[in-house]
């Protein structure tokens, strides 16, 4: 199962105050913020979804400081540029441990259009265990060598942490912040949400096998290795399906559309 970037459906009519290329991605990425919210992965209005604009200018979006995920909409998200200033009139503020983060990575990776961070509650348990995430489940060996991991400094407030958050993060896409939380990267919004969704459930497996007591089966590094080489598609297969993501992504704007119909207002 490959995992090429995917495109966002529907939402490309413009708005008055926005062209079409960022009025679809702002309906994505506003998607993408129910979607956590549906799932459980939210910290009340302390975690962050960012997403790069299109342009020369290294401004993203990202949420309202203040708003609950299940408040975020196309219209409100924020517009802010490297220096955590907001580049537009907006009545909000942005919480700058959001800005830290999202910052250091999307100046340091141009191919991580989008930075989503959870503070969910497997997340955080296996970010506190010392081994990180197991390769317990097929589930699991999509990450496996593919996460990165960055020591707890505390809340992420100091612009110092950036180069060894970045440095940690490497070319990987997804990171375990210890005692912290989860990190996925993606090209586009639905990327880094596919991701995180996976990764979330990979860390509540290995919590449910854990309280099994029972000694934990792992597969072979060379098994490991190849199963997450099929996730990315460059394993030698007889066969491949290039639809996987492209389909689960439409499916999940279809379930937006059900739950949340105003995320693209």
């Amino acid at each position: 199962m490959s995992r090429p970037a995917l495109a966002a459906t529907g939402g490309t009519s413009a708005k008055p105050d926005h062209d079409s290329a960022e009025w679809e991605l702002r309906c994505e990425l506003a998607a993408v913020y129910r979607l956590v919210a549906h799932y459980r992965m939210t910290d009340l209005v302390f975690t962050h979804i960012s997403a790069r604009l299109p342009g020369p200018d290294h401004h993203f979006l990202i949420n309202p400081y203040g708003l609950m995920f299940e408040e975020i909409t196309a219209s409100n998200l924020v517009v802010v540029g490297l220096d955590g200033h907001t580049v537009r009139p907006t009545q909000y503020a942005v919480n700058p441990a959001g800005f830290v983060i999202h910052s250091a990575i999307h100046a340091s990776r141009m191919d991580a259009a989008c930075v989503l961070h959870t503070h969910s509650r497997a997340g955080c348990a296996v970010a506190a265990q010392q081994a990180g995430l197991l390769p317990l489940n097929q589930i699991s060996m999509e990450f496996y060598n593919r996460v990165g991991y960055h020591d707890y400094e505390g809340i992420a407030l100091n612009r110092a942490e950036q180069q060894r958050l970045t440095a940690d993060l490497g070319r990987h896409p997804s990171m375990i912040l210890r005692n912290h939380g989860l990190l996925t990267v993606g090209s586009t919004p639905a990327e880094a949400f596919l991701r995180m969704f996976y990764l979330e459930r990979a860390c509540q497996i290995q919590l449910d096998a854990m309280s099994g007591g029972a000694q934990l089966s792992v597969p072979s590094p060379e098994v490991c290795e190849r199963t997450a080489a099929q996730f990315e598609g460059t394993a030698d297969d007889d066969y491949q399906d290039d639809q996987s993501l492209q389909l689960a992504w439409s499916a999940l704007l279809r379930l937006v559309g059900r739950i949340a119909p105003d995320y693209s207002d």
